[in-house]
């Protein structure tokens, strides 16, 4: 990968009439060579494992880098001392391997992706090895990852569940002091609403909540989740 002419491997054809630069622009902070070359190999990959597994559909890869880089990308300017993350449900791969690649630079990151279907755990690896992403894939569930190899900075998720229940698997990451960056759509009121005895804590620890605006979508929010007494 690295040998190949980057702008011919980044704009091949019309269909990244939004691609790289504008996906940089829109972050609004400097984006590395490097990153967009690991990126670029996520997008390959995913478009190539597509074809014979259900992990994203043919047309949202032609929005791969504003719906699903960018609207991944966000996080890490969020929480920009953290170099521990831990994404659950990963899927394909958003905002885990995205956060990762915007890490690969740095002394010391790791990103934890928790995936308990196997296929889609080894397209995340396979990813995570072509890229050089400093990745580690837990094919398991949620509820039987416990602790992890924790401690964690932050802890994410995207399209997983309602708050509620996001709240509760997250909890014992942000008990321990991770903060919490979860990306959520229009009805991010009502599922705050629904998460109030989550987020109050029958342990007693509680927890604060700010509600961010999207740079992906203006219909989008991030959740941001945070120890009440931190």
């Amino acid at each position: 990968m690295a040998g190949r002419d980057l702008t011919r491997e980044l704009r091949n054809g019309a269909r990244l009439s939004y691609g790289p630069d504008e996906f940089a622009a829109d972050l609004g902070a400097e984006v590395l060579r490097e990153t967009l070359v690991r990126l670029e190999i996520h997008r390959r990959l995913l478009e190539e494992w597509s074809a014979r597994m259900n992990l994203i559909g043919p047309k949202e890869l032609e929005h791969f880098w504003r719906r699903h880089a960018l609207d991944s990308a966000q996080l890490v300017p969020l929480a920009p001392e953290a170099k521990r993350w831990l994404d659950l449900g990963s899927g394909a791969g958003f905002p885990g391997l995205v956060i990762a690649a915007f890490l690969a630079e740095q002394a010391g990151a790791a990103v934890h992706l928790v995936e308990s279907t196997g296929k889609k755990a080894a397209f995340l690896r396979a990813v995570a090895e072509e890229a050089g992403l400093p990745v580690q894939v837990f094919n398991q569930r949620i509820e039987a990852f416990g602790h992890g190899e924790g401690p964690y900075e932050a802890v994410t998720a995207r399209a997983l569940a309602p708050l509620p229940r996001l709240i509760l698997y997250a909890k014992p990451f942000l008990d321990r002091g991770a903060q919490g960056l979860f990306h959520k759509g229009a009805d991010t009121d009502a599922e705050l609403a629904a998460a109030k005895d989550a987020l109050t804590g029958a342990s007693g620890v509680s927890y604060r909540t700010d509600v961010l605006g999207s740079l992906s979508d203006p219909r989008g929010r991030i959740v941001r989740v945070t120890r009440a007494d931190r």
